[in-house]
Protein backbone atom coordinates (compact mmCIF):
# COMPACT_ATOMS: atom_id res chain seq x y z
CA UNK A 1 0.00 0.00 0.00
CA UNK A 2 2.59 2.54 1.14
CA UNK A 3 4.42 1.55 -2.25
CA UNK A 4 1.29 2.48 -4.22
CA UNK A 5 0.73 5.73 -2.47
CA UNK A 6 4.31 6.45 -3.03
CA UNK A 7 3.61 5.74 -7.11
CA UNK A 8 0.79 7.56 -7.05
CA UNK A 9 2.47 11.12 -5.40
CA UNK A 10 5.44 10.77 -7.64
CA UNK A 11 2.74 10.50 -10.84
CA UNK A 12 0.71 12.94 -9.89
CA UNK A 13 3.78 15.53 -8.71
CA UNK A 14 4.54 14.02 -12.40
CA UNK A 15 2.25 15.72 -14.06
CA UNK A 16 1.56 19.02 -12.34
CA UNK A 17 5.20 19.29 -13.27
CA UNK A 18 4.41 18.47 -16.95
CA UNK A 19 1.54 21.06 -16.66
CA UNK A 20 3.42 24.06 -15.19
CA UNK A 21 6.09 23.63 -17.41
CA UNK A 22 3.93 23.24 -20.57
CA UNK A 23 2.60 27.11 -19.39
CA UNK A 24 6.25 27.87 -18.64
CA UNK A 25 7.15 26.84 -22.12
CA UNK A 26 4.13 28.89 -23.70
CA UNK A 27 4.84 31.77 -21.72
CA UNK A 28 8.47 31.78 -22.63
CA UNK A 29 7.85 31.02 -26.50
CA UNK A 30 5.13 34.29 -26.26
CA UNK A 31 7.98 36.67 -24.53
CA UNK A 32 10.53 35.83 -27.21
CA UNK A 33 8.04 36.83 -30.47
CA UNK A 34 8.95 39.80 -31.44
CA UNK A 35 7.00 42.76 -31.65
CA UNK A 36 4.62 43.59 -34.64
CA UNK A 37 5.40 45.67 -37.29
CA UNK A 38 3.66 47.54 -39.80
CA UNK A 39 1.31 51.12 -39.58
CA UNK A 40 -1.67 50.98 -37.84
CA UNK A 41 -4.62 50.44 -39.98
CA UNK A 42 -2.68 48.44 -42.45
CA UNK A 43 -3.70 44.29 -43.19
CA UNK A 44 -1.34 42.34 -45.01
CA UNK A 45 -3.99 40.06 -47.34
CA UNK A 46 -1.83 36.93 -48.51
CA UNK A 47 -3.45 35.32 -51.22
CA UNK A 48 -2.47 34.83 -54.89
CA UNK A 49 -2.46 37.89 -57.50
CA UNK A 50 -5.31 35.72 -59.71
CA UNK A 51 -7.64 35.74 -56.38
CA UNK A 52 -7.46 38.76 -55.70
CA UNK A 53 -8.15 40.26 -58.81
CA UNK A 54 -11.19 38.14 -58.71
CA UNK A 55 -14.01 37.57 -56.59
CA UNK A 56 -12.19 36.97 -53.42
CA UNK A 57 -10.48 40.56 -53.72
CA UNK A 58 -13.43 42.25 -54.92
CA UNK A 59 -15.37 40.96 -51.31
CA UNK A 60 -11.80 42.11 -49.38
CA UNK A 61 -11.75 45.15 -50.91
CA UNK A 62 -15.36 45.51 -50.60
CA UNK A 63 -15.61 44.90 -46.33
CA UNK A 64 -12.03 46.43 -45.47
CA UNK A 65 -11.52 49.26 -47.85
CA UNK A 66 -14.85 50.52 -48.11
CA UNK A 67 -15.02 54.37 -46.76
CA UNK A 68 -14.75 54.92 -43.08
CA UNK A 69 -18.23 56.23 -42.16
CA UNK A 70 -18.09 60.18 -41.03
CA UNK A 71 -15.05 61.46 -42.58
CA UNK A 72 -14.64 65.03 -44.13
CA UNK A 73 -12.95 63.27 -46.85
CA UNK A 74 -12.85 59.60 -48.31
CA UNK A 75 -10.38 57.54 -46.72
CA UNK A 76 -10.35 53.50 -46.65
CA UNK A 77 -11.66 51.32 -43.10
CA UNK A 78 -8.21 50.16 -43.85
CA UNK A 79 -5.05 49.89 -45.68
CA UNK A 80 -4.87 46.38 -47.52
CA UNK A 81 -1.44 45.32 -49.04
CA UNK A 82 -1.74 42.29 -50.84
CA UNK A 83 0.78 39.84 -50.88
CA UNK A 84 1.16 36.16 -52.86
CA UNK A 85 1.80 32.92 -50.48
CA UNK A 86 5.10 32.89 -52.32
CA UNK A 87 6.70 35.90 -50.98
CA UNK A 88 4.75 35.79 -47.75
CA UNK A 89 8.12 35.55 -45.80
CA UNK A 90 9.49 37.05 -42.25
CA UNK A 91 9.14 40.01 -43.09
CA UNK A 92 5.58 40.47 -43.96
CA UNK A 93 5.02 37.22 -40.97
CA UNK A 94 5.82 39.80 -38.09
CA UNK A 95 2.94 42.56 -39.52
CA UNK A 96 0.35 43.73 -36.82
CA UNK A 97 -2.63 42.45 -38.70
CA UNK A 98 -2.92 39.24 -41.53
CA UNK A 99 -5.39 37.88 -43.21
CA UNK A 100 -4.15 34.37 -45.20
CA UNK A 101 -6.89 33.28 -47.75
CA UNK A 102 -5.73 29.52 -48.23
CA UNK A 103 -7.90 28.14 -51.28
CA UNK A 104 -6.53 24.12 -52.17
CA UNK A 105 -8.96 21.34 -53.11
CA UNK A 106 -7.57 19.57 -49.85
CA UNK A 107 -9.63 21.58 -47.83
CA UNK A 108 -11.69 19.79 -45.69
CA UNK A 109 -13.31 22.24 -43.46
CA UNK A 110 -14.00 25.36 -44.90
CA UNK A 111 -14.26 28.35 -42.64
CA UNK A 112 -11.94 30.80 -40.71
CA UNK A 113 -9.63 30.08 -38.16
CA UNK A 114 -8.76 33.22 -35.67
CA UNK A 115 -5.24 33.33 -33.82
CA UNK A 116 -3.42 35.52 -32.02
CA UNK A 117 0.40 36.10 -31.77
CA UNK A 118 1.64 33.23 -34.08
CA UNK A 119 4.88 35.37 -35.60
CA UNK A 120 4.59 38.56 -33.23
CA UNK A 121 2.85 40.13 -30.55
CA UNK A 122 0.12 41.52 -29.91
CA UNK A 123 -0.77 40.43 -33.72
CA UNK A 124 -3.60 39.86 -35.37
CA UNK A 125 -4.18 36.66 -37.91
CA UNK A 126 -6.94 35.42 -39.79
CA UNK A 127 -6.84 32.30 -41.68
CA UNK A 128 -9.91 31.29 -44.74
CA UNK A 129 -9.58 28.23 -45.97
CA UNK A 130 -11.68 27.00 -48.48
CA UNK A 131 -11.92 24.51 -51.26
CA UNK A 132 -12.16 27.01 -54.32
CA UNK A 133 -12.29 30.99 -55.05
CA UNK A 134 -16.09 31.66 -54.82
CA UNK A 135 -16.17 29.30 -51.73
CA UNK A 136 -13.62 31.80 -49.99
CA UNK A 137 -15.98 34.56 -51.21
CA UNK A 138 -18.74 33.26 -49.72
CA UNK A 139 -16.65 32.15 -46.36
CA UNK A 140 -15.82 35.97 -46.52
CA UNK A 141 -19.38 37.58 -46.95
CA UNK A 142 -20.74 35.45 -44.53
CA UNK A 143 -18.61 36.53 -41.82
CA UNK A 144 -18.09 39.96 -42.60
CA UNK A 145 -19.17 41.43 -39.19
CA UNK A 146 -16.98 38.87 -36.97
CA UNK A 147 -13.84 39.77 -39.62
CA UNK A 148 -14.72 43.74 -39.08
CA UNK A 149 -15.01 43.17 -35.53
CA UNK A 150 -12.09 41.41 -34.71
CA UNK A 151 -9.57 43.94 -36.78
CA UNK A 152 -11.25 46.41 -34.93
CA UNK A 153 -10.57 44.95 -31.47
CA UNK A 154 -7.32 44.36 -31.91
CA UNK A 155 -6.66 47.81 -33.12
CA UNK A 156 -8.68 49.26 -30.16
CA UNK A 157 -6.86 46.83 -27.65
CA UNK A 158 -3.12 47.90 -29.34
CA UNK A 159 -3.99 51.50 -28.24
CA UNK A 160 -5.85 50.64 -25.08
CA UNK A 161 -2.97 48.68 -23.93
CA UNK A 162 -0.16 51.26 -24.82
CA UNK A 163 -2.63 54.30 -22.85
CA UNK A 164 -2.14 52.02 -19.74
CA UNK A 165 1.40 51.37 -19.88
CA UNK A 166 2.33 55.29 -20.42
CA UNK A 167 -0.87 56.15 -18.73
CA UNK A 168 -0.62 60.14 -17.24
CA UNK A 169 -2.33 59.33 -13.73
CA UNK A 170 -2.95 62.97 -12.81
CA UNK A 171 -6.03 62.77 -15.39
CA UNK A 172 -8.00 59.82 -13.99
CA UNK A 173 -9.08 61.30 -10.53
CA UNK A 174 -10.17 64.59 -12.11
CA UNK A 175 -12.53 62.78 -14.59
CA UNK A 176 -13.90 60.10 -11.94
CA UNK A 177 -14.85 63.04 -9.50
CA UNK A 178 -17.74 63.78 -12.00
CA UNK A 179 -17.96 60.88 -14.42
CA UNK A 180 -17.78 58.13 -11.81
CA UNK A 181 -15.03 56.51 -13.55
CA UNK A 182 -12.73 57.01 -16.05
CA UNK A 183 -10.79 56.22 -19.53
CA UNK A 184 -7.28 55.48 -19.68
CA UNK A 185 -5.04 58.62 -21.08
CA UNK A 186 -1.77 58.20 -22.27
CA UNK A 187 1.20 60.17 -21.63
CA UNK A 188 0.82 64.20 -23.57
CA UNK A 189 -2.90 64.43 -22.68
CA UNK A 190 -3.83 66.69 -20.61
CA UNK A 191 -6.68 68.73 -19.11
CA UNK A 192 -7.94 71.84 -21.03
CA UNK A 193 -10.71 73.18 -19.26
CA UNK A 194 -13.03 72.27 -15.61
CA UNK A 195 -16.60 73.38 -15.59
CA UNK A 196 -19.56 72.99 -13.73
CA UNK A 197 -20.19 69.18 -15.11
CA UNK A 198 -18.02 69.69 -17.73
CA UNK A 199 -14.40 68.27 -18.47
CA UNK A 200 -12.19 68.73 -21.86
CA UNK A 201 -9.05 66.88 -21.54
CA UNK A 202 -7.15 67.33 -24.97
CA UNK A 203 -3.46 65.92 -27.04
CA UNK A 204 -2.38 68.98 -28.89
CA UNK A 205 0.35 69.20 -31.71
CA UNK A 206 1.03 72.22 -34.15
CA UNK A 207 -1.02 70.77 -36.45
CA UNK A 208 -3.49 67.81 -34.46
CA UNK A 209 -5.93 68.46 -31.67
CA UNK A 210 -7.41 65.52 -29.93
CA UNK A 211 -9.83 66.18 -27.87
CA UNK A 212 -12.25 63.99 -25.11
CA UNK A 213 -15.20 65.78 -23.55
CA UNK A 214 -16.34 64.64 -20.72
CA UNK A 215 -20.20 65.80 -19.09
CA UNK A 216 -22.94 64.77 -17.48
CA UNK A 217 -26.81 65.99 -17.10
CA UNK A 218 -30.21 64.89 -15.18
CA UNK A 219 -32.08 61.95 -17.06
CA UNK A 220 -35.45 62.67 -17.87
CA UNK A 221 -36.23 59.15 -17.73
CA UNK A 222 -37.84 58.80 -21.23
CA UNK A 223 -36.60 57.73 -24.12
CA UNK A 224 -32.92 59.66 -22.99
CA UNK A 225 -30.34 57.99 -25.47
CA UNK A 226 -32.28 59.03 -29.15
CA UNK A 227 -29.85 60.82 -31.32
CA UNK A 228 -32.47 63.73 -31.08
CA UNK A 229 -31.94 64.73 -27.46
CA UNK A 230 -28.37 63.19 -27.41
CA UNK A 231 -27.64 65.96 -30.60
CA UNK A 232 -29.64 68.81 -28.64
CA UNK A 233 -28.07 68.51 -25.18
CA UNK A 234 -24.64 67.85 -26.76
CA UNK A 235 -25.42 71.29 -28.75
CA UNK A 236 -26.28 73.10 -25.04
CA UNK A 237 -23.10 72.22 -23.29
CA UNK A 238 -20.95 73.00 -25.90
CA UNK A 239 -21.93 76.55 -26.95
CA UNK A 240 -21.89 77.13 -23.00
CA UNK A 241 -18.27 75.45 -22.73
CA UNK A 242 -16.03 74.70 -26.39
CA UNK A 243 -15.69 79.31 -27.73
CA UNK A 244 -13.99 79.22 -30.72
CA UNK A 245 -11.50 81.74 -31.57
CA UNK A 246 -13.22 84.79 -32.11
CA UNK A 247 -16.72 86.55 -30.61
CA UNK A 248 -20.09 84.44 -31.03
CA UNK A 249 -18.18 81.34 -32.38
CA UNK A 250 -18.60 77.91 -30.81
CA UNK A 251 -18.80 74.37 -31.14
CA UNK A 252 -21.68 72.39 -32.54
CA UNK A 253 -22.84 69.75 -34.40
CA UNK A 254 -22.60 69.88 -38.50
CA UNK A 255 -25.96 69.44 -40.06
CA UNK A 256 -24.32 68.36 -43.29
CA UNK A 257 -25.46 65.05 -42.56
CA UNK A 258 -27.67 63.27 -40.26
CA UNK A 259 -25.38 61.48 -37.09
CA UNK A 260 -25.54 57.68 -36.97
CA UNK A 261 -27.07 56.15 -33.91
CA UNK A 262 -25.58 53.02 -32.87
CA UNK A 263 -26.38 50.86 -29.09
CA UNK A 264 -23.34 49.40 -28.62
CA UNK A 265 -22.72 46.52 -25.40
CA UNK A 266 -19.09 46.26 -24.40
CA UNK A 267 -17.82 44.49 -21.33
CA UNK A 268 -20.90 44.59 -19.83
CA UNK A 269 -21.60 48.22 -20.25
CA UNK A 270 -24.16 49.51 -22.38
CA UNK A 271 -24.00 53.11 -24.36
CA UNK A 272 -25.54 55.27 -27.30
CA UNK A 273 -22.81 55.72 -29.59
CA UNK A 274 -23.56 58.81 -31.79
CA UNK A 275 -20.98 59.33 -34.88
CA UNK A 276 -20.98 62.46 -36.96
CA UNK A 277 -19.48 66.00 -37.84
CA UNK A 278 -18.39 68.84 -35.76
CA UNK A 279 -18.16 72.66 -36.43
CA UNK A 280 -17.57 76.05 -34.95
CA UNK A 281 -20.18 78.08 -35.89
CA UNK A 282 -19.81 81.25 -37.48
CA UNK A 283 -16.31 79.69 -38.20
CA UNK A 284 -14.66 77.57 -40.80
CA UNK A 285 -13.53 75.02 -38.78
CA UNK A 286 -14.78 71.29 -38.33
CA UNK A 287 -14.09 67.60 -38.45
CA UNK A 288 -15.62 64.12 -36.90
CA UNK A 289 -16.26 62.86 -33.44
CA UNK A 290 -17.84 60.08 -31.72
CA UNK A 291 -19.37 60.11 -28.35
CA UNK A 292 -20.79 57.33 -26.14
CA UNK A 293 -23.75 58.43 -23.74
CA UNK A 294 -24.60 55.63 -20.87
CA UNK A 295 -26.37 55.77 -17.27
CA UNK A 296 -24.83 57.09 -14.33
CA UNK A 297 -24.75 53.60 -11.75
CA UNK A 298 -27.75 55.29 -9.96
CA UNK A 299 -29.75 56.04 -13.05
CA UNK A 300 -30.19 59.18 -11.90
CA UNK A 301 -27.77 61.30 -14.87
CA UNK A 302 -26.84 60.54 -18.42
CA UNK A 303 -22.56 60.57 -18.73
CA UNK A 304 -20.65 61.20 -22.06
CA UNK A 305 -17.51 61.06 -22.87
CA UNK A 306 -16.74 62.20 -26.41
CA UNK A 307 -14.07 61.94 -28.98
CA UNK A 308 -13.24 64.50 -31.85
CA UNK A 309 -10.37 65.45 -33.88
CA UNK A 310 -9.38 68.08 -35.34
CA UNK A 311 -6.16 67.91 -38.52
CA UNK A 312 -7.20 70.05 -41.49
CA UNK A 313 -3.82 69.16 -43.34
CA UNK A 314 -4.03 65.75 -42.65
CA UNK A 315 -6.11 62.55 -43.01
CA UNK A 316 -7.91 61.66 -39.69
CA UNK A 317 -9.14 57.90 -39.74
CA UNK A 318 -6.00 57.10 -37.37
CA UNK A 319 -6.24 60.03 -35.31
CA UNK A 320 -10.16 59.28 -34.65
CA UNK A 321 -9.24 55.67 -34.20
CA UNK A 322 -6.44 56.24 -31.78
CA UNK A 323 -8.51 58.94 -29.74
CA UNK A 324 -12.19 56.92 -29.96
CA UNK A 325 -10.12 53.82 -28.94
CA UNK A 326 -9.63 55.78 -25.18
CA UNK A 327 -13.48 56.28 -24.85
CA UNK A 328 -13.94 52.15 -25.09
CA UNK A 329 -11.09 52.19 -21.95
CA UNK A 330 -13.62 53.62 -19.63
CA UNK A 331 -14.00 51.54 -16.43
CA UNK A 332 -15.99 52.76 -13.39
CA UNK A 333 -14.19 53.54 -10.61
CA UNK A 334 -15.14 50.11 -8.60
CA UNK A 335 -13.90 47.80 -11.43
CA UNK A 336 -10.22 50.08 -11.84
CA UNK A 337 -10.05 48.80 -7.89
CA UNK A 338 -10.43 45.29 -8.85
Amino acid sequence: KDIMKRFLSITAFAFVLLALTGCNEGTRKKALLPTISGKAGEVIIVVSKGEWEGCVGIELRDLLASDCPFLPQKEPLYTLVNITPSTFTNIFQIHRNILIVNISSDVTEPGIVYRTDVWAQPQCVMSVNAPDGESAAEIIRENRDRILHTLEQAERDRIINNAKKFEEHSLAPEVTALAEGSPHFPSGYSLKKRAQNFIWISYETTYINQGIFIYRYPASGENDLTVEKIIAKRNEVLKQNVPGMFDNTYMTTSDITVPGLEYVRYKGRDFAEVRGYWEVNNDFMGGPFVSHSFYSPSGEDIIVIEAFVYAPRYDKRHYLRQVESLLYSFEWAEESKK
